[in-house]
């Protein structure tokens, strides 16, 4: 199994002065920990269940640029890009620009979008679900498209692109791996099953039940199930000297059981590097055999 971490917070004690070398510190330390790769949310506003509204928040393309600047080995992602709150084409660019700018490190994560609160705060474009699900699903096609190499025109019922250009095209080939996340058994897993190289997935009790329900759309779609790439968020919280390091190896010898090979998520008192090091220490090298 590898491991994942997974910035979802900014507000550290010395505020935005120190916000950069605060986060430069924590990319670094995940990287020298063995963390296999690094993911920040695609807010512009904190979510409520990490604080209010008005705590700080980076854009996270900009974000995923700099942690690519500070290190060389992590593979980089959101999780996930809301669809709506760009438009395809320069989506694609962004993360193409990041794979360049990385030597290949970028994952596409990408999903419906679900904060119409901060998007009609900021003016970003946010559709009814219903309608939500076929931009991400041409947005997908788009994606496919540009990283292919073709240049012809794209039609689809809400994006029209006379020319899919990408230049440079990504570094890794022969695309990006597409990273879909959420749990939705009618769509968004249906999608997976459809396009996607991996999953992300909430630690819950209905885990089981939504692996059977992907290995259905695999089914149904033709596809390997197998190689789908199986992510889970998981939250590390290692406790003040790495108490609970044995518990957290024993649940994550559960979901590797399961079929997920990537745990995902934040670590507890993340402004201090010491729960990254015991991670690093104690957890990492005892679950890269599961």
């Amino acid at each position: 199994m590898k491991l994942g971490i997974h910035v979802a917070r900014f507000t550290w004690p010395g505020g935005p002065p120190t916000i950069a070398e605060d986060f430069r510190r924590i990319a670094v330390a995940a990287e020298d920990a063995g963390f296999d790769r690094l993911s920040v949310m695609d807010h512009v506003w904190q979510i409520r269940v990490n604080g209010p509204p008005e705590q700080e928040m980076l854009e996270a393309y900009t974000a995923l640029g700099y942690a690519a600047a500070v290190t060389s080995r992590l593979q980089l992602l959101t999780l996930v890009t809301g669809v709506v709150y760009r438009p395809p084409g320069l989506l694609v660019k962004q993360v193409t620009t990041l794979d360049v700018l990385s030597g290949g490190r970028a994952i596409f994560g990408i999903g419906a979008a679900w904060n119409d609160e901060e998007a009609r705060g900021l003016g970003l474009p946010f559709a009814p679900i219903a309608e939500r699900f076929e931009r991400l699903e041409e947005t997908l096609q788009i994606a496919e498209q540009m990283w292919s190499g073709s240049e012809e025109p794209y039609e689809g019922r809400h994006y029209q692109l006379e020319r899919t250009l990408n230049v440079p095209q990504p570094l890794r080939r022969p695309r990006p791996p597409i990273l879909i996340g959420g749990g939705g058994e009618r769509k968004t897993l249906r999608l997976v099953a459809r396009y996607a190289d991996a999953c992300n997935l909430f630690n819950s009790e209905e885990l089981p039940h939504k692996l059977d329900v992907l290995k259905r759309h695999c089914e149904n779609e033709g596809r390997d199930y197998d190689e789908i790439e199986k992510t889970v968020s998981y939250r590390f919280d290692v406790g003040a000297k790495g108490e609970n390091a044995g518990r957290i190896v024993e649940e994550l010898g559960r979901l590797a059981e399961m079929g997920f090979t990537v745990a995902h998520g934040q670590v507890a008192d993340m402004e201090q590097i010491t729960p990254i090091e015991i991670i690093g220490n104690e957890i990492a090298p005892a679950v890269t055999s599961l």
